[in-house]
Parts: C-alpha cells; structure tokens; sequence
C-alpha cells in the first residue's frame, strides 16, 4: 500500500511551507485560481526543481533515490504538451520505461487507442492526441504515485471520462494520483479537493464541502447553482 508524506515543501515566492499526507488508493484534486501555486506544489512533490522540505513514498525519501528508483515511485505530467523530438508515439511511450518492454508499451497503445498514431511523429499529433500519448508514458512504470498537470486540458469529452476511469482503476490498485484541475465541474470525481491560493493549502475537505464553503466562494467568486456555477457578486 501506498503512502505519500510532504514535509515543510518551499519554493521562494510561489509555494509556503506545505506539509501533506495522501494515502494509499486516493485521487486528490489540486484547485485555485490561476497562479495560485497548484503546479508549484505537484514540481516541488516531483522534485523537478530546487524546493526545500522532504518527500516520502513509503517510507523512502526521494532525494535520496537513484533515479531509476525514483521512476519507479513517481511519474509527473506537465502542463506542457510539448515533446523536444519529433519521434514517434510509441517511442514515447517507451521512454516512461527504464529497459524497453514492448509488451507494456502494448498494453498502453490499447488503454489509450493509440493504434493508429503509434508510428507517426509525435509533434504531428493533434494536442489531445499528444496528451494521452504523454499520459501513456507516464503510467509506463506503474509508478505508485502519479502527479498530473492539468491533464483534462485538451482532451474531448470521451477522453476525460475514459481518463477518470483510467485514473480510478490506478488508485484501487493501492496507488496514489493528485491532479492539478481547473474544470470545477469534475470535482465530485475526486476523494479529496486541495483548496490553494497565494502558494498556500488553505482547505483540505471532500469536494463536496469544499464547494459548499465561504472560502472556496469566495477565491472563485463562484457560487454552485443546480446545474454549473454562478458568479457571486
């Protein structure tokens, strides 16, 4: 089972001292208005830039992994969609890989219905083709925590339902995935909801009654109506 454990995570200027706990098979939503420190928060977790503070996975602490262990733990989705090379889709889901497996890299071309994308390049890819391409090579490792950026952006209707089915059969493998989200509406899909703003976690509640909250109104400047939002003025 799995287990992730923040401590005192900094980033000057973007990100306060953050403590937080997730545990084993958990799908947690990261929210706030743009800028509020929703991706600072999933980088400082991946350890893809200077923070200071200590991130656990099962015990393990991930600065002092190799880096093929560390692969292993955690995997992390951007919000950019932009690949460097322009290879091909499943030499990019390959590379979510430490050895080459090409019976893994199989089993992600069917989740994701890349059969007939797997061998043109990349960046001739529509940008929901890529995102899913992308989304493949981060589950390649099975890693047991997986932080996604954004992930919903682009993707059309079949392909953020089908995701959010992807998503929850992960997380009752025992694992663990906190997803920065601007769609409001998917919230009610999520065990938890992060409420951030100004580079702090200021609730931490079901989505339920974070939306219902005084707080979360008033960040958004929303309000729930019966069917979407209203602007609360």
């Amino acid at each position: 089972m799995t287990s992730l454990s923040a401590r005192n995570l900094v980033i000057p200027s973007r990100l306060a001292a953050t403590d937080l706990t997730v545990a084993s098979g958990e799908l947690v939503a990261l929210v706030g208005p743009n800028g509020a420190g929703k991706t600072s928060l999933l980088r400082a977790i991946a350890r893809v830039e200077q923070a200071s503070g200590q991130v656990s996975i099962d015990g393990e602490n991930v600065d002092a992994l190799s880096e093929a262990r560390r692969a292993r733990l955690l995997a992390f989705l951007p919000a950019s969609r932009e690949v460097a090379w322009p290879i091909s889709a499943r030499d990019v889901v390959a590379l979510g890989l430490g050895a080459r497996n090409e019976q893994r890299i199989d089993e992600l071309i069917l989740l994701f219905e890349l059969q007939a994308l797997e061998q043109r390049p990349v960046n001739r890819l529509s940008t929901g083709e890529r995102t899913r391409v992308l989304l493949a090579r981060a589950l390649a490792s099975s890693p047991r925590l997986l932080l996604l950026d954004e992930p919903l952006s682009n993707l059309e209707p079949y392909w953020v339902l089908r995701l959010f089915e992807i998503l929850r059969a992960f997380t009752e493998q025992g694992r663990i995935v906190l997803v920065a989200l601007h769609d409001l509406a998917r919230l009610d899909r999520f065990d938890r909801a992060l409420l951030i703003a100004q580079g702090r976690v200021l609730q931490d509640e079901t989505p339920a009654k974070l939306v219902a909250s005084t707080r979360f109104q008033e960040i958004f400047r929303l309000r729930a109506a019966p069917v979407g939002w209203t602007i609360r003025r």
